[in-house]
């Protein structure tokens, strides 16, 4: 790998490879830079030269970046972001702000938090909107890293964790989150199901058939795990990526299934399902807002994020007592 030699690089080079990373195309990046395409192919080219590495390639009417250019991306944006702070510091007013926030949510989440998020937006930010995208994975850095989304929400140990790990060993952390609430996984089943006329057993459980609400379709999940500590496993016979659908279909049949004990009384469904503990030891539900430091609209992501704290403490309050539900 060549060695770069910072004194002799042009610094506007890095600006014009964060807008070509973002878009995913010279063209596009030459219009939010407003110069030509040219423009960026020579300042890429120079930048690619300094560095000893393609950084991109082309791929259809795109470009696809190498390795080296993923690694780099993170901490030139960073740079560009805390120089921009400094030099001009920008100040987010909800009570003013147009702008249009990307949050990545399961159903079960965004039933939990939208009645409640919006009502705050309605009052303090009305220029403020909200967009909602499904959140198929348990990892979502790629999806905030190209901003096709400003905030995740859901439940992240494993990234919450890796990034904790990466923090004390002194590694830059892109990342920043906060929890939002807690709760827990019960069973849920229709009221006369045979299961649901004494406490629900491990046995019984495992012998049982199950829906499995699965963001990524994949057959196996944290319960298949604690099953296979056990030595244990459990027929799936239908596997669905939403927790309202779960709920339709266990109460229509002999199916079980797992959710937060928070979705119940939201679900609609709460009179025709029977909830019990589970019989195993399994993570508790920890729903974490996740972000990029550096998102395309990172100055609105601290009030944002407070909102959405807001919207859980009233969500949870409203569960609690059905009669403040709105």
């Amino acid at each position: 790998m060549t060695p770069l030699n910072f004194r002799t690089l042009d610094l506007n080079l890095l600006r014009v490879f964060d807008e070509v990373m973002a878009e995913r195309s010279l063209t596009r990046a030459a219009e939010k830079l407003a110069i030509t395409q040219p423009a960026v192919s020579n300042a890429m080219r120079r930048l690619r030269d300094a560095v000893g590495d393609e950084l991109l390639v082309r791929q259809g009417q795109g470009v696809q970046p190498t390795p080296r250019a993923h690694t780099l991306w993170p901490v030139v944006r960073e740079a560009l972001a805390s120089l921009a702070d400094n030099l001009a510091p920008e100040r987010f007013d909800p009570a003013t702000a147009k702008t249009t926030l990307v949050l990545a949510m399961a159903d079960a989440t965004a039933a939990t938090l939208l009645p409640y998020l919006v009502a705050i937006l309605e009052t303090e930010a009305p220029g403020v909107t909200v967009r909602t995208l499904p959140l198929t994975t348990r990892d979502p850095r790629a999806l905030l890293d190209e901003d096709n989304a400003d905030l995740a929400i859901g439940n992240f140990p494993a990234v919450l964790a890796d990034l904790t790990a990466r923090a004390q060993s002194g590694a830059l952390v892109a990342y920043e989150s906060r929890r939002l609430y807690d709760g827990e996984y019960v069973a849920a089943m229709r009221r006369d199901h045979p299961l649901a006329a004494g406490p629900l057993t491990l046995e019984g459980y495992c012998t049982a058939r199950h829906a499995l609400v699965s963001f990524s379709g994949r057959a196996w999940g944290f319960i298949d795990e604690a099953l296979a500590s056990l030595g244990l496993n459990r027929r799936i016979a239908l596997t669905v990526n939403q927790y309202g659908t779960a709920a339709r279909v266990v109460a229509q049949s002999d199916l079980l299934t797992v959710m937060p004990r928070h979705f119940v009384p939201i679900s609609h469904m709460a009179e025709q399902l029977h909830i019990a503990p589970l019989p195993l030891e399994v993570m508790a539900v920890h729903v974490d807002a996740l972000w990029h430091k550096r998102g395309a609209n990172h100055i609105a992501y601290p009030w944002m994020v407070q909102a959405l704290g807001r919207a859980a403490h009233r969500a949870l309050d409203a569960t609690a007592d059905p009669a403040l539900m709105v």
